[in-house]
């Protein structure tokens, strides 16, 4: 067996908000990328079709697809921010993190808990430039767990943990 890979970290929101736009993309919401603007688009199709088409403009309607598509078109984008946002509030209260990852799976401890998952549990990941993302099986609703970079105590663990990793799961 090879030697586990240890990292030592305090989460930040930045590595939250990579984590969840990752999950985002693999998870239950990856297909919202590519209906989110269309409907934008044919909200306002609709409001001009209202304001310029023949005929006296139906203000109820203008006014809802006017709503719907500026919902959709802020807050598509701040999705992974806002769903971060609960997150890091969650994670931020721990404190340190401590993780070990070696041929069976990561673990992780901080003030308040100790957490494990074997490889079955978590079998996808993704690297970011600055983390490996684990995702979790279940594509309908992908779990995901981080482990940034910077918790590396060395430069050559970074190399070290992609291959652990690489044998162990499959990266997307």
């Amino acid at each position: 067996m090879r030697e586990a890979v240890e990292l030592v970290y305090v989460p930040t929101r930045a590595d939250v908000v990579d984590a969840v736009r990752v999950q985002l993309r693999h998870g239950m919401f990856r297909r919202l990328r590519w209906v989110l603007p269309p409907v934008a688009v044919l909200a306002f199709l609709v409001v001009a079709l209202e304001l310029f088409g023949p005929g006296e403009p139906n203000r109820a309607r203008v006014a809802l697809m006017v709503g719907l598509g500026t919902l959709v078109a802020v807050l598509g984008p701040l999705t992974p921010r806002l769903a971060a946002r609960q997150v890091f509030a969650m994670v931020e209260r721990q404190g340190e993190f401590r993780a070990r990852v070696d041929e069976q799976g990561v673990s992780w401890t901080t003030r308040d808990a100790e957490t494990a998952n074997r490889w079955p549990m978590m079998p996808r990941y993704v690297e970011t430039p600055t983390q490996f993302v684990l995702l979790s099986a279940d594509k309908a609703r992908a779990g995901v767990a981080a482990l940034p970079k910077r918790g590396l105590a060395d430069p050559v663990d970074v190399d070290r943990l992609r291959d652990l990793l690489d044998r162990s799961i499959t990266r997307l």
